[in-house]
């Protein structure tokens, strides 16, 4: 999937202002944050100093996609986020806004920009077509004002939760030709809530 995201940053160059700079790098919500540091040494013969050689589960692993220390910094400086396609199943939603809790901290005015397609399954608990995915993402957000009621409790300590504004799409314009959005894609404003203690 990486390798795919760089090819698409390559093939859109073009597009971008002269003086951007896009890095295609590893986020496993699963890790902890900032992702230990690897091996900064590059593999032998190679330019590339993002190619580095590490150990990963016991096996060597090709650490290309590896943030750099300065990269982690910049980030943590960063006021815009966006994710896309990442609400699937409820333990990678609940990992997505734990790492979430965690980029945002740095720098509370941090704003995500989500998009996300509802999926529809038959649910035997409910004996109805849901998109129980989408349910517990929702269930993270409070809508509009920050309030207490409806967060997402992290563990006993604290209580982080997010705001979240559903962006109305017909303001957006639509550049993919044949293309039709349909009731199941939504775009999401997403901020820390400034009532939030970590």
């Amino acid at each position: 999937m990486l390798e795919n995201c760089e090819k698409n940053v390559d093939f859109n160059a073009d597009i971008f202002h002269r003086k951007a700079s896009v890095h295609v790098r590893e986020l496993d919500w699963k890790d902890s944050w900032p992702p230990q540091e690897a091996n900064t040494s590059p593999s032998k013969g190679s330019n590339d100093e993002h190619l580095n050689i590490s150990t990963k589960a016991g096996q060597p692993y090709l650490f290309r996609y590896s943030w750099t220390q300065s990269e982690i910094e910049e980030l943590k400086k960063a006021s815009l986020l966006l994710a896309a396609d990442v609400i699937y199943s409820d333990d990678l939603t609940d990992a997505f806004f734990s790492i979430l809790k965690k980029l945002i901290s740095d720098y509370p005015e941090k704003v995500l920009y989500l998009t996300l397609e509802k999926r529809y399954n038959f649910s035997l608990d409910d004996l109805d077509v849901v998109a129980s995915g989408y349910s517990h993402f929702r269930s993270y957000l409070i809508i509009g004002e920050a309030d207490d009621a409806g967060c997402k409790q992290f563990d006993s300590a604290s209580v982080p939760f997010f705001v979240g504004e559903q962006i109305d799409l017909r303001y957006i314009p639509c550049y993919v030709r044949d293309y039709s959005r349909g009731n199941a894609v939504e775009i999401w404003k997403i901020k820390l809530n400034r009532r939030a203690r970590f």
